[in-house]
């Protein structure tokens, strides 16, 4: 059997079988000259294999990624791994001080990359990723939660129009993939310039921690790890689901200012005209009847606003379109209902 090589990142080298905690510096912050560096856990398996990262926390805010990494990290299963998994449980740690989605210098770090070595906080962070963490990959996911007081239904996000990308998705294991173009300035975007295979897992809501995210994102993490040939396969008997691919999906607004009541939950699934929510004026209860919040397409609800207060033109709910929804909200809520319900992978 042959033994992997060393594995390099910043001035840091890990034998095969070892693993580290890297710290790559970014930036000082202003009191005391304190530093801030990128944490980096890396795992290098005894064995040759792909090289993966995965990450959370690229928004300050969204913490469930924090979580699904601590529980990947502590698999026993990792003392198997083929290859390299590179680990990074919070990327903005500038946000994450600040409880906030963006950096210091008010720069959302998912449209910066792939950043520039001379230029802002921002970009000097996206690039440091880039160049030490992308570059050594062949493979990737991001974890994500809704923002803006919006939770998402745990979900795969991806480019299915690549073919190997859909493969993984499918490995992934989560029952409601969305196919998903990248952004400008993006990680997704970046890898996929350089040839990197990655999925954005979104799930929850921000500055709070759902054990179905978690649970669902570490599963799948575990379950994408088996399929490129990092961990073994499991002993499970426990059949992989079968996943509902949307190709498109569309956020419904409010039609006026007003408090709402919302009339719907995640995961369900809407029609056309189906009434989603209701929005009323507070200051005129006696003669406010409030206005209707009506179902545009046909689908399933794969996130929804949070906030109550509302102004005309505001997105509440987000409607993914697939073929059957109804079977679909079916399924997907029996298959989360599961992840609950199993023992606890730690």
């Amino acid at each position: 059997m042959s033994r992997a090589a060393p594995f390099t990142i910043g001035t840091e080298t890990i034998a095969a079988g070892e693993r580290a905690l890297v710290h790559l510096p970014i930036a000082s912050l202003y009191s005391h000259d304190a530093p801030l560096t990128l944490p980096v856990y890396v795992i290098h398996g005894r064995r040759p294999g792909p090289v993966m990262f995965v990450s959370a926390a690229i928004h300050g805010d969204e913490i469930n990624g924090v979580d699904i990494v601590r529980r990947l990290l502590r698999q026993r299963t990792m003392r198997n791994l083929a290859g390299t998994l590179l680990a990074i449980p919070v990327v903005n740690g500038f946000g994450m001080l600040q409880q906030s989605r963006y950096l210091p210098d008010r720069r959302d770090l998912n449209r910066s990359f792939p950043g520039s070595a001379t230029g802002s906080l921002a970009a000097r962070l996206a690039n440091i990723f880039v160049t030490e963490i992308v570059a050594r990959c062949q493979y990737g996911v991001d974890l994500h939660t809704g923002s803006s007081h919006r939770i998402n239904l745990p979900q795969v996000r991806a480019n299915l129009d690549d073919e190997e990308t859909l493969r993984l998705a499918n490995a992934f294991g989560v029952p409601v993939i969305i196919h998903s173009t990248t952004r400008d300035g993006s990680l997704r975007e970046i890898a996929m310039e350089q040839g990197i295979k990655m999925l954005l897992f979104e799930a929850g809501e921000a500055l709070r921690f759902s054990e179905l995210a978690v649970r669902v994102g570490l599963r799948g993490i575990l379950q994408l790890m088996r399929h490129v040939a990092m961990l073994p396969a499991s002993r499970s008997r426990r059949k992989l689901v079968d996943p509902f691919i949307a190709r498109s999906s569309s956020w419904v607004r409010a039609p006026r200012s007003g408090v709402l009541d919302m009339r719907v939950h995640l995961g369900a699934k809407v029609g056309v005209g189906d009434v989603l929510a209701r929005v009323y004026d507070p200051f005129n209860l006696f003669e406010d009847e409030g206005a209707d919040v009506v179902g545009e397409k046909e689908g399933i609800i794969v996130g929804m606003t949070q906030n109550p207060l509302v102004h005309e033109g505001d997105a509440i709910v987000h409607v993914a379109r697939f073929k059957a929804a109804e079977n679909v909200a079916e399924e997907v809520g029996a298959a989360y209902q599961e992840v609950l319900e199993a023992p606890r992978l730690i």
